[in-house]
């Protein structure tokens, strides 16, 4: 194992962003009273759906069509028709009515989209779930079909997630009720108001009525010291916090130790994490471990490899649907025959419909709780646990990956089913959550629990062997970021610097690209794209592709703006495009946001600001750089202003380390 590397001038203290202090210095980090808490947080939960409604209203009702189609945001004059069933649910294709190709735009699989003739806030609505999408076409799943679907035209719309807001509240709500037992004992400690959080986290939980199924094993698992440390430190105790920094493994640490709590008779179980992705790779490696693990959440939103495993799949071939499907025709045929009723003989027939639909209920019912009760962990995100497929159903041990991506109320929607053992596994130097109203997220919405409890006095568990990184890449972030304490599980002939890029030094595949350029604004300002260093990117991926060593799934193009995201997308689809048989299909190019949790072989990266005052805006969120410049496995190429960025005190310590390391690349800039 090679040695930790140690990079001078580092000060990994740096202070956060401006909001950041703000919402820590105004935000209790201890609740003396649970009061304060609910009366907070249920405010916040409400200022962020007033003001994302607000927003997407807005856009609506003041936005022209060309404007909504130009930011990706809608898509107008569409035609629609079935094509068949998804797991139950309705799919519906709409494509464009001169047939011909759609113009570039923001929905991918799983997003939310609000389906309306004309205006979606004056009509009814209907909404539904991203399938897939073509050059051509759309497809979404829906819950209902509308009879009218093959007349008219159609618009999609982007729109505001109720239903989350809905359950944090509920969940929040739930932590708080002293009526019945939809509390959790980790109250207290959550809440931070006991004597010693530290001491009081390292109690047993008090989970009773378990069986130990055998030797643990913990010793023969798959982890290394780091890993294993956390897990056999987790097993005992009723709240634990597991830090892993990118490349460490916490998911892979996870799934052992939800293989361990299974094998102690733990069970249920209840996975969680903020995003569907990071779910479905809880899911992939508890499979993968011959855990009986079953997913919770529509289909259509889980990895199309993972769909068997979900509850629809298993209930969709399950023996009482037979059953249930000859009680279904059997109704069917007594209610077309009621016209032909009269009096008495009218009335037993509507009652043996209803006791049919009754049945019908319950056999629904039992199949669920049969499922579920064979389960030996169930997974769902963090919003999903609150479906009420789920009922009253209780989970001692709750395990929550990517937890620092959780506000502290989507956190507490889990925690609220009984939690009396709860593993918060994540990173608070990374990204935290997606707050999209700024009072909100400056009044402690942007805070998680993970992070407030460290704040607290928490200890956590912190993973120190990153297996993803060539070495030179771990270096800035480990001094920078994790006082050094990134050591290398993968040496630099694992990690062969890509061919097609003249690095500044082949020994070292880190480049930082500086582009003189200039940045701007969107009509909404409220997002920013620089063309030349947009352009520069297409070369460097023009470049990377025709050296034949990488392919477009090798690499991945992110920037902290949409506005860049949509121009990079923009420029690809008219160098080529990205559908099959395409240059570029493979090609992802996301946001900062959109990417924590992911690695490419390749990372390039386009910083956009580019200014005479040195603004760079939320850029100078040290986490989101973080982020950004660890993704990559075999190179990592940076793009910006040089004189702008050093503005900055944690891009300017970066960019004085990589001209120590003489990973300046001019030539790139002047090729």
């Amino acid at each position: 194992m090679a040695e930790r590397g140690r990079v001078r001038r580092m000060n990994s203290s740096t202070p956060s962003s401006s909001s950041a202090s703000k919402a820590d210095s105004d935000v209790p980090l201890i609740w003396q009273r649970g009061q304060d808490h609910f009366s907070l947080f249920s405010k916040l939960i409400k200022q962020e759906l007033d003001d994302e409604t607000a927003m997407v209203e807005e856009r609506w009702k003041k936005w022209t069509k060309q404007r909504l189609v130009a930011a990706g945001l809608t898509l107008f004059d569409l035609n629609g028709r079935p094509q068949g069933r998804f797991f139950g649910e309705y799919i519906i294709t709409f494509e464009s009515r001169n047939g011909g190709r759609m113009p570039q735009h923001r929905f991918g699989n799983g997003d939310i989209v609000l389906i309306s003739r004309t205006r979606p806030w004056g009509e009814k609505i209907l909404e539904g779930v991203v399938l897939d999408r073509g050059p051509t076409r759309i497809r979404v799943v829906v819950a209902e079909r509308p009879s009218d679907l093959r007349k008219g035209n159609w618009r999609l719309d982007r729109g505001a997630n109720r239903v989350a807001h809905d359950r944090m509240l509920e969940g929040l709500m739930s932590f708080h009720s002293t009526e019945d037992s939809t509390g959790t004992p980790l109250r207290d400690l959550l809440l931070g108001s006991v004597h010693d959080i530290a001491t009081s986290s390292q109690s047993p939980p008090e989970i009773h009525g378990q069986k130990q199924y055998g030797p643990l094993g913990i010793s023969q698992l798959p982890l290394n010291e780091s890993q294993r440390n956390a897990v056999e430190s987790a097993i005992g105790k009723r709240l634990t916090l597991i830090q892993g920094p990118p490349g460490t493994g916490k998911t892979h640490t996870a799934v052992q130790l939800l293989r361990t709590l299974v094998k102690m008779g733990r069970g249920p179980i209840l996975a969680t994490a903020e995003s569907n992705v990071a779910v479905d790779n809880l899911l992939e490696g508890l499979l993968d471990n011959g855990v009986n693990a079953i997913r919770i959440g529509r289909p259509v939103k889980v990895r199309e490899g993972l769909r068997e495993a979900t509850l629809d799949a298993i209930l969709k071939n399950h023996p009482a649907q037979e059953e249930i499907e000859f009680i279904r025709k059997e109704n069917e045929a007594v209610k077309r025959g009621l016209s032909d009723l009269r009096g008495k003989d009218k009335g037993l027939a509507h009652k043996e419909v209803n006791n049919n639909y009754k049945e019908i209920r319950r056999l629904e019912r039992t199949m669920i709780d049969g499922v579920l009760d064979g389960a030996e962990v169930i997974c769902t995100t963090t919003i999903g646990s609150g479906h009420k497929l789920l009922g009253n159903r209780r989970f001692p041990v709750i395990l929550m990956d990517e937890a620092t991506q959780a506000s502290e109320p989507s956190a507490l929607v889990p925690i609220t089913r009984g939690c009396r053992q709860l593993i918060l596994v994540g990173d608070h130097k990374q990204l935290p959550p997606t707050v999209i109203s700024r009072e909100a997220e400056r009044g402690g919405l942007g805070r998680s629990l993970f992070d407030r409890l460290i704040k607290c006095g928490m200890p956590t568990h912190m993973l120190t062997t990153q297996y993803r990184m060539h070495p030179t890449i771990r270096e800035f972030p480990s001094a920078r970021f994790y006082d050094n304490k990134l050591e290398d599980g993968c040496t630099p002939a694992d990690r062969p610097p890509a061919a097609g890029f003249l690095w500044p030094d082949w020994d070292k595949p880190v480049a930082f690209v500086p582009i003189e350029g200039f940045e701007v604004e969107d009509e909404e300002g409220k997002s920013k794209s620089n063309i030349d260093e947009a352009a520069k990117v297409v070369s460097i991926v023009n470049d990377l592709l025709a050296a034949g060593d990488i392919t477009t799934q090798d690499i991945g193009v992110i920037s902290p703006y949409n506005g860049q995201v949509r121009l990079l997308t923009d420029l690809f689809y008219q160098a080529g495009g990205f559908e099959d048989g395409e240059p570029y299909n493979g090609l992802e190019i996301k946001s900062v946001d959109g990417y924590q949790g992911r690695e490419k072989e390749i990372i390039i990266f386009s910083a956009v600001r580019a200014n005479a005052a040195g603004e760079i805006g939320f850029l100078s969120d040290k986490r989101r750089l973080n982020v950004a410049i660890t993704r990559a496995r075999r190179g990592l190429i940076v793009l910006g202003n040089p004189i702008t960025l050093r503005h900055d005190g944690t891009w300017r310590s970066y960019l004085d380390w990589a001209e120590e390391h003489n990973l300046f690349a001019w030539h790139i800039t002047h090729s």
